[in-house]
């Protein structure tokens, strides 16, 4: 199935390919439709396509539930809309059109709504000092997907502060100081002179201790300047990352439903001329003589020959075929591994004789016919007893036994009692080539990246760097062992049925996923700590905007993901006024420990929370702005028995209040002079009279000028 659907979409691609060199030639370059294309006013390939190559696979109407993938009719529309389609394509395309208008009815609501929380979770963040002094940053890099670009480094740093000094890495000379904003130009210069990632600012790493400060922030995207004092920069973000939601509902709408999926390639060349790094490559020589990949954890890196800086890095597919070696030098477009398209295999790591073990026919595992074949085909399904897990288990000749666990939905290649080498191909599972890329899988991944939702079956991940070793089957899954360099030891259970991507022998880091699976962004926070789960969330959002074509400013994505970070829940208190177990603000928790400590007193322990943007909005310490999201009577009833005071310190509370909102570039201004008659003994009243009677005076003026 997967392959008949693969070569329909080849066939689609090759006709639109000839179809756009048709365009393109005809009327030296003038062609009314290749013109609205080239110069992007209007309409993409896809419409194109459409209109004058063939229409090409259409989604079947999918039951509506978010497990089942969305399936792709086989028999495609040959015909184009210049054409023509036949009534039975006709009725086949009414699918698409109806799917389209019931989407855009139902997610314009949406999209409304996390616009709504956004905005909620982020009025506070305002741009209140020109700079907090702090030496964080973060490392930005080029997006990748895979091995294509998504969006190159030049984009991502422009308009951001250094963190520190930029150096040419020929020359040694600086290109951007540190603090300094890196303009245009040098984010291009920086680019062309080869280096992979830079150190900015980010307001993820901003101390201010109330909004955000200048520098951290970087330029405003509306005037093309530094940003200035007063700015609401979260409500701005909350709005820019809203805003585009409501264009990605109606995305799918365009194109009516025609199956849409990336083609991927099945090999890897070069980029750059270089030398070959193996690193936590776990391989084996098979029959052939070929080195294939037995580890999910390994990477290809191209050194640079003269100072061995890393050009590229490749992750390498499990069951890849290797072509180069450990430390071999390659020039560009070199073949460097390529892997089977269709199917995960499962390989064999060890000679010797191969076993079934707990294989019980009808529980888990079930026999089919095969008619193209015709071969006998066994498949491992989910055993309902966990007891009876399916293995193969590889007795050696030095009598040791390898043990190799089964994932549901694997189809065995090997037969009962065979002698296998290093190599050898067990099974395999098939890999659904077809990825539906629609914002129908867009927005409500962005809610659940927004809202810090544990993912369905997500990656299991060590804690700690160590060897891996695969234990026992219990009751609850399969058990291994990560055990460190210093003897400790962490035990984790990987259910039955989810594919094991480790090895016995394997070396993981702690953030490593020990199975298949997305990852939890709470787990890597634990694994690997808060710059690492930060830069996570923000690179999956951006990709599912990137790959829609909207473009938002990290920095954007960066404040909400700031105040998800915000607060901390305290383990000991130490010498300080917080309780154990209370939630409060990050900032406020350092500032107290500094005084503390030095009155030489002992700090507060905390840990790191991460919270969705509903959660964080409930817990602001305002709870006028809480009780006026959601939740009304829980907050007030919380808030009265506390006793809380609100000091009317944010947009929303101010508002409801009826006082001027604490924002505006002119707040500066405002302030010193408030500060400037204060200081001169004036109360609050005699400046408001005095600001009153200037314009009094001019009326009575007015009024006698006839």
């Amino acid at each position: 199935y997967n392959r008949v659907i693969d070569k329909w979409k080849m066939t689609t691609e090759e006709v639109t390919d000839i179809l756009m060199k048709e365009l393109e030639a005809d009327r030296d370059g003038f062609n009314p439709i290749n013109m609205m294309y080239s110069s992007s006013a209007r309409g993409g390939k896809d419409q194109i396509k459409q209109l004058g190559a063939m229409r090409g696979l259409m989604d079947k109407p999918s039951k509506g539930t978010s497990e089942s993938i969305a399936e792709v009719i086989e028999t495609p529309i040959k015909s184009n809309f210049k054409e023509g389609l036949t009534v039975l394509e006709y009725f086949i395309s009414t699918h698409g059109a109806r799917k389209g208008l019931a989407d855009t009815a139902l997610k314009t609501a949406d999209a409304g709504y996390l616009t709504r929380r956004l905005v909620d979770v982020a009025q506070n963040a305002v741009i209140t000092s020109e700079d907090c002094g702090t030496i964080e940053g973060i490392e930005v890099t080029a997006l990748k997907e895979g091995r294509e670009t998504i969006e190159p480094l030049s984009d991502r740093i422009k308009g951001r502060t250094a963190a520190e000094d930029i150096l040419d890495p020929v020359t040694e000379e600086i290109i951007c100081h540190a603090n300094e904003e890196i303009t245009n130009e040098k984010a291009i210069i920086i680019q062309k002179h080869g280096i992979n990632s830079v150190k900015v600012r980010s307001p993820l790493t901003c101390e201010s201790e109330k909004g955000i400060c200048a520098k951290c922030y970087g330029r405003n995207l509306g005037t093309n300047k530094p940003v200035t004092i007063g700015e609401p920069v979260g409500v701005i973000a909350a709005q820019s990352i809203g805003e585009p939601g409501t264009q990605l509902t109606l995305r799918t709408f365009h194109i009516g439903g025609t199956a849409s999926t990336d083609v991927d390639l099945a090999e890897v060349v070069a980029n750059e001329d270089g030398i070959i790094k193996f690193v936590k490559m776990n391989t084996v020589i098979d029959r052939q003589n070929e080195l294939v990949s037995i580890s999910h954890l390994g990477k290809i890196q191209i050194l640079d020959e003269k100072d061995k800086t890393v050009l590229e890095t490749y992750k390498v597919e499990y069951a890849a075929t290797i072509y180069v070696r450990d430390g071999q030098k390659v020039v560009k477009n070199t073949k460097l591994f390529s892997w089977d398209h269709y199917n995960n295999p499962l390989i064999s790591t060890a000679k010797g004789k191969l076993v079934y073990e707990n294989f019980e026919k009808d529980v888990n595992y079930k026999e089919e016919f095969n008619e193209l074949t015709g071969m006998k085909e066994i498949t491992i399904i989910e055993s309902k007893d966990r007891k009876k897990q399916p293995q193969f288990k590889i007795i050696t000749e030095e009598g040791k036994d390898v043990l190799v666990p089964l994932p549901k939905g694997l189809n065995i290649e090997v037969e009962d009692g065979v002698y296998v080498y290093p190599g050898d191909i067990l099974g395999k599972t098939s890999r659904i080539t077809v990825k539906q890329s629609d914002i129908t899988g867009g927005l409500p991944r962005v809610q659940d990246l927004f809202e810090a939702r544990e993912p369905k079956n997500k990656a299991i991940i060590s804690e700690i760097a160590g060897t891996v070793s695969i234990g026992n089957l219990t009751n609850k899954g399969r058990e291994i062992f990560v055990k460190a360099e210093d003897g400790t030891e962490q035990r984790y259970i990987i259910p039955p049925g989810k594919r094991i991507i480790v090895h016995e022998g394997d070396i993981v880091d702690s953030g490593d996923a020990l199975s298949g699976g997305p990852l939890d962004p709470h787990d890597i926070l634990k694994a690997k700590g808060i710059k690492a789960a930060q830069t996570l969330i923000l690179n999956e959002i951006q990709e599912v905007y990137q790959k829609q074509g909207v473009k938002i400013d990290d920095k954007h994505i960066a404040v909400i993901i700031r105040q998800m970070f915000k607060k901390i829940r305290i383990i000991n208190p130490g010498h300080t006024m917080f309780l154990e177990g209370e939630i409060v603000d990050r900032n406020q928790v350092m500032k107290e420990n500094k005084r503390i400590e030095e009155k030489g007193g002992e700090g507060a322990t905390f840990e790191q929370l991460l919270l969705g943007i509903t959660k964080a909005s409930l817990l602001t310490d305002s709870w006028l702005s809480a009780a006026s999201f959601q939740e009304t009577t829980k907050v007030l009833t919380q808030a009265s028995i506390e006793g809380k005071v609100d000091n009317l310190e944010g947009l929303k509370e101010s508002i409801i209040i009826g006082h001027r909102i604490p924002v505006g570039t002119g707040t500066k201004y405002f302030n010193s002079m408030v500060e400037k008659a204060k200081d001169e003994g004036k109360t609050v009243g005699d400046i408001i009279s005095e600001l009153a009677h200037a314009q009094k005076e001019e009326e009575d003026e007015n009024l006698l000028d006839f």
